[in-house]
């Protein structure tokens, strides 16, 4: 059956602009880091996608490595592009990264010239797309010059293959650094993808600021730490959550006790709210005006549409940013 979205998909979802830029993202975007690989179900994966673009979400993230394994989610999502979206790709924004291990050898990680430029080439053929409209480096290189990296990136939007150039985990100092080199080769820097959440917040100290200076978008990745600024591990740890099924990222040990007593007094505030803890810890982020977009993952298209009502309430008041404050400084 030939998928259709519906006409007013766009109408509840807003759009924020993009530092400068002439480019406008959904508020809340999907991100295709572990639910796309070929150890998930296709199926489930294409109705996330669907579930998406029906409710406004135009902006779908992924990189190089996403999977598992890597380079499985892109081109799982070529499929999926093929079977429901070929008529609607001019209504989405793609992106792309490289920067973390893809392949064996010398050449298959960080942020050479030569890396870089395969790893795209790689992506679009994964997709079978003709351009990507965000390309990022995915982390720093501490060994390759920024110059020649940025050069890359430069190069690659020169090139047709992105229409845009952007960075990942890069710190205030190299962000600055990165920023200036791309203005000066004429392909301004038009966003920054850090981890940004409640318990993360080192942004704060410079970054948001510099973004805001050089007129740079802002998406963070991460906003529910992983699952822990949910309800999901108030009483416990479910069989089927990611501590349980993988624990590579977020590891038993990280859930102490006074981190989940910290994250109950959270969720007694959402509830005041009249929110859920997710969607307060989204709206949290989505209050700053310098923040573009928050890029969300989900593997039941009902977790989508949960987050989505985070949008109806992106207000807080001087007194529940205090509270905020005050519980998050019990956990450090």
């Amino acid at each position: 059956m030939t998928y259709l979205p519906p006409k007013e998909r766009y109408q509840s979802m807003e759009y924020r602009r993009c530092g400068n830029s002439g480019l406008k993202l959904s508020a809340i975007s999907l991100g295709l880091w572990h639910n796309f690989g070929y150890v998930n179900n296709l199926e489930n994966s294409r109705n996330l996608i669907r579930t998406a673009f029906d409710h406004g979400i135009t902006h779908f993230d992924l990189a190089n490595n996403y999977g598992p394994p890597p380079g499985s989610a892109e081109e799982n999502f070529g499929k999926i592009l093929k079977l429901d979206f070929k008529d609607y790709r001019d209504e989405m924004v793609i992106s792309s990264k490289a920067g973390y291990t893809m392949w064996d050898g010398p050449y298959g990680d960080w942020g050479s010239k030569k890396y870089l430029v395969s790893s795209i080439d790689q992506s679009l053929k994964r997709m079978g797309l003709a351009y990507v409209d965000i390309f990022y480096h995915h982390r720093p290189d501490p060994e390759t010059p920024l110059e020649e990296t940025m050069a890359t990136l430069d190069l690659i939007v020169r090139q047709g293959k992105a229409l845009y150039a952007g960075i990942s985990n890069y710190r205030p100092e190299e962000a600055e650094r990165a920023i200036s080199i791309l203005k000066r080769l004429g392909t301004p820097c038009l966003i920054h993808q850090p981890k940004y959440s409640m318990f993360e917040r080192w942004v704060e100290g410079g970054l948001l600021d510099l973004l805001e200076r050089e007129g740079v978008g802002c998406i963070p990745f991460s906003p529910l730490a992983q699952g822990l600024l949910t309800d999901k591990y108030l009483h416990g740890i479910p069989a089927d959550s990611r501590v349980a099924t993988s624990g590579i990222f977020l590891q038993e040990s990280h859930i102490t006790t006074e981190k989940i007593e910290t994250v109950k007094k959270l969720d007694e505030l959402a509830k005041k709210r009249e929110q859920k803890l997710a969607q307060m810890a989204l709206s949290w982020l989505l209050k700053d005006s310098r923040i573009t977009s928050v890029l969300i993952g989900a593997s039941k298209p009902d977790q989508i549409t949960d987050a989505l009502k985070a949008l109806e309430n992106t207000s807080f008041s001087e007194e529940e940013l205090k509270l905020i404050d005050e519980i998050l400084n019990m956990d450090i």
